[in-house]
């Protein structure tokens, strides 16, 4: 019975240390600026449907915000994936929203990683 509690205590404490190490890696790591993909879900065509995507890659720390906007204005219809993250605490994440380009609308997707805001211009090749 004693041998037993000593293997589970030992267990534990090691994966407790573990898990720190891990944490405190995860915490050292420099900056990474996030790289920004902006695209539609199909070929853009002048008032039809479709889907415009922001995908968002490669970046650290975590704490991101991401706007899909219309004109300037922030699409409220829009949805976020799930944050995930590579074996080198790299991150990524998506936004997406339905949209119904016209050529008087411009689309874009704006980033804020670490205090600084980038714009990224949706390209429809139309």
């Amino acid at each position: 019975m004693k041998i037993t509690f000593c293997a589970v205590a030992v267990a534990l404490l090691l994966c407790t240390v573990e898990s720190k190490e891990l944490i405190v890696d995860h915490v050292r790591r420099p900056p990474a600026v996030p790289k920004v993909q902006v695209y539609s879900s199909k070929p853009a065509e002048l008032g039809k449907g479709n889907t415009l995507i922001c995908l968002v890659q490669a970046f650290h720390p975590p704490e991101i915000t991401i706007e899909l906007l219309k004109d300037g204005a922030v699409l409220p219809n829009a949805n976020q994936t799930d944050l995930s993250f590579d074996k080198t605490w790299h991150f990524h994440l998506s936004k997406f929203a339905d949209i119904t380009p016209s050529k008087e609308e411009s689309y874009a997707c704006q980033v804020t990683h670490i205090g600084k805001r980038t714009v990224h211009a949706w390209e429809p090749n139309m």
